[in-house]
């Protein structure tokens, strides 16, 4: 997928060394969003046998992550944007996760990146429900989302371990409202 600033790119194992370069390049920055990593994270290795991990729960339909790439330098990644823990049946539904590089920040990507991929999960893969859930301290993500047209459900208390600790998060949910409509057999 692709508009006139950036390309998300399907987790795919030839991306380990682009992935790393990511990773290490913003180490420091997304630290303090992150769970603790250990060092093999940061390596093409290490990335390797996460993008084959990604890879499977595509295939299985467990997961979509894609991996943002500016425009202007394509072989560059600069993001992470994915659906994880795809739930179908009457329930289909996804968590949102991203994450962005900090030298571009606050330039539009990452609200261009999740309008994209809620479109890709909407009509592609007709989901009904995309949540996320992030810190209340993180405005530019929450800003994010509320610029996609995501609403907020409530605070989780101590959701997630992130760098060490656990803390709070701010539910955000967006629906795809073009399901909510009668069915055929019920249309007078």
């Amino acid at each position: 997928m692709e508009n006139q600033i950036l390309r998300l790119i399907p987790a795919e194992p030839l991306l380990a060394e682009q992935a790393a370069d990511y990773y290490r390049r913003n180490r420091a920055f997304l630290k303090e969003f992150e769970p603790t990593r250990e060092e093999r994270f940061f390596t093409a290795d290490g990335q390797r046998e996460l993008l084959e991990q990604e890879l499977r729960n595509w295939n299985e339909a467990r997961a979509y992550r894609f991996y943002i790439q500016p425009a202007e330098q394509p072989q560059r990644i600069i993001g992470v944007i994915g659906l994880n823990n795809v739930v179908w049946g009457a329930f289909r539904s996804a968590f949102l996760g991203y994450k962005l590089d900090g030298g571009y920040i606050n330039r539009g990507y990452m609200t261009a990146a999740v309008a994209m991929l809620v479109d890709y999960a909407f009509v592609e893969l007709q989901l009904h429900r995309i949540e996320a859930n992030v810190m209340p301290r993180n405005r530019a993500s929450l800003r994010v989302l509320e610029k996609n047209g995501f609403v907020c459900e409530g605070l989780s208390r101590y959701y997630l371990k992130i760098n060490g600790i656990w803390e709070d998060h701010v539910h955000m949910v967006k629906l795809n409202e073009a399901m909510h409509t009668l069915p055929d057999s019920a249309a007078p």
